[in-house]
């Protein structure tokens, strides 16, 4: 009941991290893992976004660096017919129907609409409220309107208190690796908005811009 939230289903999660396979194989036991942050927020990419959140929570932080992607799991549902995105992440669409081709299936995805705020999510960050600064958030921003601390992207230059950039040579991989972590810091300023230039939604895009919409969605 605890690693299913009441659902009849529970997800594997297939990490890639050194770090993480070595504390598996050393415990060598099943291991129950929730997201390090609290339920909504923005999520951790570096060990002191854990601290922050978590403070008084836990016991341990285990600090294995910044992480490489910096978007949470690829969540799939294979369970039916087709597979389903429940939720974009660090691996593309591309590579998942390029998985299923060489397993001899279906290499078609259906994806998941979010759901609202009162529904109950079969996988995390379902929900059309996710992944929330405490600041408000500004898409499809081309230039900062106000006090905002405007988040860059490519030819759009951050603006603001930390003039922001996830990638000032439009690179999607290094945009995905900066983009918790600018969330963290423009929210750290307390400024009143964020927003954020515009992303391609190709590879990694779909994901980032999965997130975005959640972070300013209403809650």
């Amino acid at each position: 009941m605890l690693t299913t939230a009441g659902l009849d289903r529970l997800g594997i999660r297939v990490p890639a991290h050194d770090g993480a396979r070595r504390l598996l194989t050393a415990f060598a036991k099943p291991i129950a893992a929730p997201s390090a942050n609290p339920s909504g927020q923005i999520s951790p990419s570096r060990a002191e976004h854990v601290v922050k959140g978590l403070d008084g929570k836990v016991e341990l932080v285990l600090d294995g660096g910044a992480c490489e992607n910096g978007l949470e799991s690829t969540i799939v549902d294979c369970t039916g017919a087709r597979a389903l995105l429940l939720r974009p992440g660090g691996v593309t669409r591309d590579a998942l129907a390029a998985a299923l081709t060489a397993a001899g299936c279906d290499p078609e995805i259906d994806i998941a609409a979010p759901l609202g705020n009162d529904e109950n999510p079969l996988a995390p960050g379902q929900l059309a409220s996710h992944y929330a600064p405490n600041s408000s958030v500004r898409l499809m921003a081309k230039s900062r309107d106000g006090n905002e601390e405007l988040i860059g992207f490519g030819t759009v230059q951050g603006a603001g208190k930390l003039g922001l950039n996830l990638s000032p040579s439009g690179d999607l991989i290094e945009a995905a690796a900066n983009l918790f972590s600018m969330l963290h810091a423009a929210d750290a300023v307390h400024a009143e908005t964020i927003a954020i230039a515009p992303i391609p939604v190709d590879g990694l895009g779909e994901a980032i811009n999965d997130r975005l919409r959640r972070a300013a969605a209403p809650r």
